[in-house]
Formats: C-alpha cells, sequence, structure tokens
C-alpha cells in the first residue's frame, strides 16, 4: 500500500513565525506514522490578492497553478492557522480562495474534496487561536474537505517553544505530534 501523502503548511508568512514551527511537529508525527509529507512555506509561493478580474483576463497565476498541483498530488493537509484580530489570515483564506478555482477538464475543488486535515494554532494569546479555528475548519468542511475533530491550540506561544523550535511542554508536544499521525492513519484508513 502506498505511503498516505499530506501537505503541511502554516497559514502564515512571518519568517520566525510560531505556526511554521507548529506544523512542523504535526509533520514529524506523520511521518512517524508512515506518512510521506510535503512541507511548503506560503512566502515562498507569493499570490495576488484574490481578483476575478484578473483570473478572467489572465487566467490562475503561475504560482496559483503551482500551489494547485501540490494540493492535488495531497490526499491529507496539515494546517497551522494564526489568528487575526479572532479569524483566519489573509494569506490562508486566500491560498484557499485561489486553489478553490477551477482549471479546465478539473473536477470542482479538485485541491480540497476529500482531503483528510487536522488543525492546529498557536497565538500568544490566551485562546491559542482557537477562535480562528473555527473559521479555518468551517470553511474546509464546506469546500469538501473530513477536518478531523481533534485539534490543538497553543497558548502563550511566545513562551511555548525552545530554541530549537520545539514545544517545551511534553504533552502538549504529544499532542500536536499525534495531529500528524491521526491524519495519516485516516488516510490509510480510507485508502484501504
Amino acid at each position: 500500500m502506498a505511503k498516505p501523502r499530506i501537505l503541511a503548511f502554516a497559514g502564515s508568512l512571518r519568517r520566525d513565525s510560531w505556526n511554521k514551527k507548529l506544523v512542523k511537529i504535526a509533520a514529524q508525527g506523520a511521518r512517524a506514522a508512515g506518512a510521506e509529507v510535503t512541507e511548503i512555506d506560503l512566502k515562498e509561493l507569493p499570490l495576488p490578492v484574490y481578483d476575478g478580474d484578473i483570473e478572467q483576463a489572465e487566467g490562475l497565476p503561475a504560482n496559483v497553478k503551482k500551489l494547485k498541483e501540490i494540493f492535488i498530488a495531497h490526499q491529507g493537509l496539515l494546517i497551522s492557522s494564526p489568528e487575526y484580530n479572532s479569524s483566519i489570515s489573509a494569506a490562508l483564506k486566500n491560498t484557499i480562495d485561489w486553489v478553490t478555482r477551477p482549471a479546465p477538464n478539473e473536477a470542482p475543488l479538485a485541491g480540497f474534496q476529500g482531503k483528510v486535515v487536522s488543525l492546529m494554532a498557536a497565538s500568544p494569546g490566551a485562546l491559542g487561536g482557537l477562535r480562528g479555528l473555527v473559521t479555518v475548519r468551517s470553511i474546509l468542511g464546506n469546500i469538501g474537505c473530513i477536518v478531523l475533530p481533534d485539534q490543538v491550540a497553543v497558548s502563550k506561544a511566545h513562551e511555548a517553544f525552545d530554541a530549537e523550535g520545539r514545544l517545551k511542554d511534553a504533552k502538549q508536544l504529544a499532542s500536536v505530534e499525534k495531529l500528524g499521525a491521526n491524519a495519516a492513519h485516516t488516510i490509510a484508513k480510507l485508502s484501504g
């Protein structure tokens, strides 16, 4: 049986993002569970703000085409979503909006339909990004993803990581690794 293929990324563009550190931990958990994991940084694939006029006049931008290919090639997603003003980041929403746009002869929502998703967040606030995860879960569920019920929200993120980018709290570290493992196990079960 082929290894589950999982795409891991954070909805943050910041170089030293806590969410980038967090999703790497989940990716390690998925690899330990037998998955093949691709990690991407949205900052390396810059996108214009979604605009239907751009799409109509020029088609899908080159980085959107690259992202769509990457999303379509994977069966699952590990997403660490920062919380901006009680919601999701513009970078994450823009990525979702562009990747949902259909290419010619492509199934609707090909980049998301049926993908198994594990969600997490890290924030300096007391709720750890929990409010933003509600929005991410709603959006992804509405575009055909299978969003797993377990999630982790790391509060006081500015104090939660050590110098190597690992979570200091062993229990929290295990919970985030388990998110990746659960995605891998679920994909394997669904793939038969």
